[in-house]
This record gives structure tokens, sequence and C-alpha cells, in this order.
């Protein structure tokens, strides 16, 4: 048997608190579709405990359900949108320090095979 992933065991805090909103936000989209929970995890083919698992932020669901969950509520241009670089002030600052200041100059073209 395997060590258990200790992101599994005690998840940073604001990784359980976003995990459990995602499933309680994903729950209310079930249930403002009149959707019962078995309705749903046919839809995307897993079981009711799965689904169930995910609508109270279990981290140990896998983000394929998370996405199943939002394409069977129409969301799925929301999911292509978390992480979006462009979004990502950080990463582009990090970017930026980066950079080149001046090009280099082009290396002679070698014919040599």
């Amino acid at each position: 048997m395997s060590a258990r992933n200790p992101l599994l065991a005690a998840p940073p805090y604001q990784v359980e608190q976003a995990l459990k909103t995602l499933g309680a936000n994903l729950r209310t989209a079930r249930l403002r579709r009149n959707l019962t929970i078995e309705e749903v995890a046919e839809k995307i083919g897993v079981g009711r405990h799965v689904v169930a698992d995910a609508e109270k932020g279990k981290p140990s669901t896998g983000i394929a359900i998370y996405a199943g969950l939002l394409w069977a509520f129409g969301f799925t241009e929301q999911l292509a949108r978390i992480a979006d670089p462009d979004t990502d002030e950080e990463g582009r600052l990090l970017a930026r320090r980066s950079e080149r200041v001046h090009a280099r100059r082009p290396k002679a073209i070698d014919n040599d095979f």
C-alpha cells in the first residue's frame, strides 16, 4: 500500500476552502436545474457517491470529475479560463524581469551536415 498523499490528507486551508466553495457552487447549479445526483452522475458516467463527494469539496475527487460536472451544467468556458496566462499578473511580472534587453546576434548559418 502506498503512502497517503499529504495534499489529500491535509490540504492547505485555501485549497480546502476553494474546493468546498466549488462543490457548493456545483450543488447549487444542480439544484437550480432541478436535477438529482443520480441524473448528473449518469450524465457524466460516474456513481452518485462521486458527485456527492465533489459537492462536498472532497480533496480526493479528481479534476476530471469537476470538469465533467462543469460540462454537465454548461460551464466549460469557465473551466477553460482557469489559470489563464492573461490574468496571471505575478507571472507576467516575473517574465518581464527575465526578458532580454538586447537582442543576440544571429549565428552564422552552418551548412555542414
